[in-house]
Order: structure tokens, then C-alpha cells, then sequence
């Protein structure tokens, strides 16, 4: 290590890392204090202790803007294997669960090195090209008519359960190719896919988890084989298309399609519905904020990258070292995680000016890192801002008078990756609702 003074009064030694401040030993983004507030911490981390080790999840975390950037950018020294591990390994009766559909671990887009990865992904970035996502807009633009239409005439709603689940779910699906009859199915299959990959949770609720995982799995294989029999012009088509002209070779298997069909499912929606969810939020909480952009719909692009920015839906992610490193001023060994903090990265003041504040006029708003960085940038951040765009431009003409019902409590599933909160509870007058517009 580079830095091997002393350690600070009140803190603990790892063997083999540097000795732990009392700040670092204390981090744990399972705490509930974290979860309820993470951005607290990330500024502490970025003034105090920029790059850390931590003892309670066995990662390197590193918080700054140009320290999470150079990460992602190395791709040689930092790889992403580490991003869909699960952060506690199956206990034996959750791995009898897996056993059952006779599972075999297979990798995801998000964390495949090249050259891999990249042959995988130039197949399966057809399937969300800006003109894709513009097909897709009319119909997602109905979702969220047809969703604002049940709820406004009641006074109150669940802005996550009423919408913003509700529409990038069944936009995802319409991507991948799922029938509409099947749509409640799998819905449910991914409600809970980021605590059982990025949560800490007991074994019990892993053995659930682990049963829900595996029901997904077998679905995502059922709907695999029905498109390999008819293949459409969706995500899932493409890639099976791909596979079955490649033959056999080390890109394309139906184990890997699988892994497609239930991880991106997944992913294509939950981030969505997170980062919608989030804006909701800080937009009502900042009332100023709201107004403005009830006034004035030009802003609503800009919004949406300041939500991004300030309030990511994915704060954090992983890479693991494939050789020593420097970060920060530590040596790094290879074989070390890193706890990439995006969110904290997202508000750094030596990049965005009072980084901590949330304005939707900001400049460079979109110099955010919510989507990754370099090789591994979201292959879905096109369809993503679309359907925030669409949400906020819906519900910013139709209820205008929206207000968060005070003393709600907020929660959030206690992982390390995925933030939004499980609700956000909306009430209004309908008697001030807009005369209705007739819609397509």
C-alpha cells in the first residue's frame, strides 16, 4: 500500500488492506440509514476518504468522479465479471432450488470482458437503435394515457404501482417479444431480481428468492423456444436469429438466450421504473422544480438528465482488478472489488456545480455516469429517457396539482445496486383536473 501510516483512532485493520478508519468499517450499504440516504454518505466518502476499504463487504469503494470514469474507461485493468455476481453465494438449500431446473450459471452483457462482449453486443444493440426506440414511443405513450386514465379521476395514487412500474414493464415486454396475455406472469418472475443478485439476504428469503429465480429461468426458456420457433422483429428475435446463423461456436447458446431473456427483462425495466420513481420524488419535493417544468415542456429532456444525475437509480456497481492498480493513491493487488459509486460520482462538485443541489436548467446535467461509461454504456439508455420523457410529459399536462402526501414513509430494497423507492404516494384535487383531451 502506499499509504500506511498509522491508523486513525477508533479505527480497524483488514489483513492485507490498509488500516480502516472508523468510517469506512462503518459503511454498509445494507444499513438503513444508507438506504434512506446514501447521497449523505457518498459526500462524506468524497471529502474525507475518496477511495476506502471496506471491511463489511469486502470491496474497495471509490467515489469520485474521475477515479469511477478512469475505471470504467481501463477496461484491461478492471474487469466487469464481478458486476453480476451475487453478493452473498447460495446457501445449499437455495442452490437445491437451482438444482431443480438443473441451472447452469451463464454470464450477462453487464459483465462480460471483451472480446466477448463485444461481439455480443453489436448483435444485440439492433434491437434498441434510436429507431426502434422511435417505433416503440406511440405505444408506450398509450401505456401511460391508459395508466393516468384510471387514476385521475380518483384523487390519490401510487405513482410507482399506477405508473411508473406499470409502463416500463410493459414497454420491456413488448421489446422482448412477450405476449400480452403473458405479461402478469413475468412481471412477477422480475419484481425481485436485484436482491437476490445484489441484497444480502437471510437464507430464507434466498430459498424464496431462489424458487422465484428459478421459475423465471424456466420461463425465460419457454418463451426462447417459442420464438426459435417463431421469430419475431424483437430484442429476443434478433438474438436468437444470431445464434441460429452462428452455429455452433463460443458466442451463442440457448443457455446464453436464456440469460438474455431474464436479465434483460429485468434490467429493461427496473432501472426505468427506479429512476422514473425517483424523479416523482425529487421533482414534487422540490415544488419549484415541478412548476417549471408543468410551465414549460422544453425542459422536460434536460429533466430528465438532471433525475439521472441527481437521483441514478443505479448509485453503484462492480468491477474486479485483473491486475495491481493505483486508485486514489492506494495499491491495488489484482483479484480486489471495487464498489464503483456512480450516484456519488453523479455529484461530484468538481464537475457539477453544487453538485448536491437539484436543478432541471443544469448545463451539463448530462455528464452523468447513471449509464455506465465506455464499452459497457446501457445498451437501453435510448428506450430509458424515452419512457421518462413520456411519463413526465403525460402527467405534466394532465395533473399538474400533483402533491406528495405527507409523512409517507420511504423504502427501498436493501441492495447495493438498484435504488427507487417502493412507493411514492400522490394525492390531488380532481376538480382541478384539465377538461380531457381526446387521445388515439
Amino acid at each position: 500500500m502506499t499509504e500506511t501510516t498509522s491508523a486513525p483512532q477508533g479505527s480497524a485493520t483488514s489483513p492485507g488492506k490498509c488500516p480502516v478508519s472508523q468510517f469506512a468499517a462503518e459503511f454498509n450499504p445494507f444499513d438503513e440509514q444508507y438506504l434512506q440516504d446514501p447521497y449523505a454518505v457518498f459526500t462524506r466518502a468524497r471529502n474525507e476518504e475518496p477511495v476506502f476499504y471496506s471491511p463489511e463487504i469486502g470491496y474497495w469503494v471509490v467515489s469520485r468522479y474521475d477515479d469511477v470514469v478512469a475505471i470504467f474507461r481501463d477496461t484491461e485493468s478492471y474487469s466487469a465479471t464481478a458486476a453480476g455476481e451475487l453478493i452473498k453465494p447460495p446457501c445449499p438449500a437455495a442452490m437445491e432450488k437451482l438444482a431443480a431446473v438443473d441451472f447452469v450459471p451463464s454470464t450477462m452483457l453487464v459483465d462480460e470482458d471483451a472480446p466477448l462482449h463485444t461481439k455480443r453486443r453489436r448483435v444485440l444493440r439492433k434491437g434498441v437503435t434510436d429507431d426502434r426506440v422511435a417505433e416503440i414511443e406511440p405505444i408506450t405513450r398509450r401505456f401511460v394515457g391508459d395508466c393516468l386514465d384510471a387514476m385521475i379521476k380518483t384523487g390519490n395514487a401510487d405513482m410507482v404501482a399506477d405508473l411508473t412500474f406499470q409502463v416500463p414493464a410493459l414497454t420491456a415486454f413488448v421489446l422482448m417479444g412477450v405476449p400480452e396475455a403473458e405479461v402478469e406472469r413475468a412481471r412477477g418472475y422480475a419484481s425481485r431480481f436485484a436482491l437476490w443478485i445484489w441484497g444480502r439476504p437471510t437464507d430464507e428469503q434466498q430459498v424464496e428468492l431462489a424458487g422465484e429465480f428459478a421459475a423465471y429461468l424456466e420461463y425465460a426458456r419457454e418463451h426462447v423456444d417459442r420464438l426459435i420457433e417463431n421469430p419475431g422483429d424483437d430484442y429476443m428475435s434478433n438474438a436468437i436469429k444470431a445464434w441460429q446463423k452462428a452455429g455452433n461456436d463460443d458466442v451463442w447458446d440457448k443457455t446464453y438466450l436464456a440469460s438474455i431473456m431474464q436479465s434483460h427483462l429485468y434490467a429493461s425495466h427496473e432501472t426505468t421504473t427506479n429512476a422514473t420513481a425517483n424523479g416523482f420524488k425529487v421533482l414534487l419535493e422540490n415544488r419549484d422544480q415541478w412548476e417549471l417544468l408543468c410551465n414549460d415542456s422544453s425542459l422536460i429532456p434536460n429533466a430528465v438528465e438532471e433525475i439521472l444525475r441527481y437521483a441514478s437509480s443505479v448509485p453503484a456497481w462492480r468491477r474486479v482488478t485483473t491486475r495491481p492498480v493505483t486508485i486514489g493513491g492506494f495499491d491495488i493487488a489484482a483479484g480486489e472489488r471495487i464498489l464503483v459509486l456512480t450516484g456519488s460520482a453523479n455529484h461530484d462538485d468538481a464537475v457539477f456545480d453544487d453538485g448536491d443541489r437539484f436543478d432541471i436548467t443544469r448545463e451539463n446535467a448530462d455528464e452523468h455516469v447513471a449509464f455506465g461509461w465506455g464499452i459497457h454504456l446501457c445498451l437501453g439508455q435510448a428506450l430509458a429517457r424515452m419512457e421518462m420523457r413520456v411519463m413526465l410529459e403525460e402527467t405534466t399536462k394532465r395533473l399538474t396539482h400533483l402533491n406528495l402526501v405527507e409523512g409517507q414513509e420511504w423504502t427501498y430494497s436493501p441492495n447495493t445496486s438498484f435504488r427507487g423507492p417502493e412507493r411514492v404516494l400522490v394525492q390531488w384535487d380532481p376538480a382541478q383536473n384539465p377538461v380531457p383531451e381526446d387521445r388515439p
